[in-house]
């Protein structure tokens, strides 16, 4: 997604942001939005973390059904 941006690209968007926000909030808005990453990261770590444990206990439950 990145790649097609290119570096003068990133470099045109965090001046606008610069400008937008100034220099004080943009710490703050990527705390914010690290934060907000790792919640996702976590939640979809738990959401394929169960889907596992249901395909191990149903694959268990079938090997007890056919012996």
């Amino acid at each position: 997604m990145l790649s097609s941006i290119g570096i003068p690209g990133l470099i045109l968007i965090l001046v606008i942001a610069l400008v937008i926000f100034g220099p004080s909030k943009l710490p703050e808005i990527g705390r914010a939005f690290g934060r907000t990453l790792t919640e996702f990261k976590s939640a979809a770590r738990d959401l394929t973390k169960d889907e596992d444990a249901d395909v191990v206990k149903n694959g268990e439950e079938t090997a007890k059904r056919v012996n």
